[in-house]
């Protein structure tokens, strides 16, 4: 067997193991033994702050800061974002109300999508690449902390930020191998040539059946679960997209090495990046109307 396949194989599995292990309660019951205080909102919260200071460092290589004032602000800035996204998830504020920095925070997110296909000579600049940065691989990440809730007496922790990694895995397996089989049209020939519409329907197709089961068998979580599928199934993509653009416009292949075979955290989390913060939107939207 070919030694990339092995390693892309084996650390993929490493990748899918470490987010079970903190979005779902089997990885707090399974370390009790070894830390007996450990919560799975620990283990989720943890998880998050990993990938978005991983995303900030990746992002200032791909965008090639200089060493100006502006590089050295963008982790104090997503320290600052990630520390106010902490309060809030550590009391529950998530659960009880919207605020309007969320609803300014969502509308950064669309600004910076849109001005990285539409305006992208924005980021020569240094004040750019940093604004963009920080929402980009700052913000968006910390929206992700909005999907579960918990009990900290019993250690209740729900499935939702889960089953969006689930859905996402699904959804980017089912597009290659409908893309693979059927794949004529191109989505994106310059951004993304590989990607086809045909790709695209097929993971629309078979997401919506595999979270047709999950709102079957889990009727707890929050929303509606067809509906999530869904949107994963659209935003997904988008999200790989929006990753090969931000590439392209640096001449980069990868966002760094840090998952072997597999290229940086950007690389491997472009749909979550996306699709978290658009889920947490509807889930608010679901509960208020």
């Amino acid at each position: 067997m070919d030694k990339n396949l092995i390693q892309r194989l084996f650390f993929g599995l490493l990748y899918g193991i470490v987010v079970v292990f903190c979005t779902h309660p089997i990885g707090s019951e399974t370390l009790q033994n070894i830390f007996p205080g450990i919560k799975q909102y620990h283990l989720y919260f943890g998880l998050i702050t990993f990938f978005m200071f991983v995303g900030l460092k990746e992002c200032t290589n791909v965008m090639e800061f200089e060493n100006g004032w502006q590089k050295f602000a963008v982790f104090p800035l997503g320290a600052f974002i990630l520390y106010r996204f902490g309060e809030r998830y550590f009391n529950h504020g998530f659960n009880f109300n919207f605020t309007l920095s969320e609803i300014l925070g969502l509308s950064l997110i669309v600004i910076a999508v849109v001005t990285l296909f539409r305006f992208k000579h924005e980021l020569e600049y240094e004040s750019g690449k940093l604004i963009f940065s920080v929402i980009y691989s700052g913000l968006a990440f910390c929206f992700a902390l909005g999907l579960p809730y918990f009990i900290e007496v019993d250690n209740t922790f729900s499935l939702e930020a889960f089953f969006l990694f689930i859905l996402i895995w699904s959804s980017d397996s089912f597009a290659y191998f409908s893309g693979r089989l059927f794949g004529k049209h191109k989505m994106a020939p310059v951004i993304s040539p590989k990607k086809t519409w045909e790709g695209l329907i097929g993971g629309v197709v078979l997401t919506l059946i595999f979270s047709y089961f999950v709102e079957q068998h889990y009727p707890e979580l929050r929303g509606n679960w067809m509906f999530v599928g869904f949107l994963v199934s659209i935003f997904a993509p988008l999200g790989d997209l929006v990753e090969s653009q931000l590439k392209r416009t640096f001449g980069v292949k990868d966002s760094g090495n840090i998952i072997p075979g597999h290229g940086g955290i950007l690389d491997r989390l472009d749909s979550f990046i996306i699709c978290a913060p658009v889920i947490y939107l509807y889930f608010i939207l679901e509960k208020l109307f």
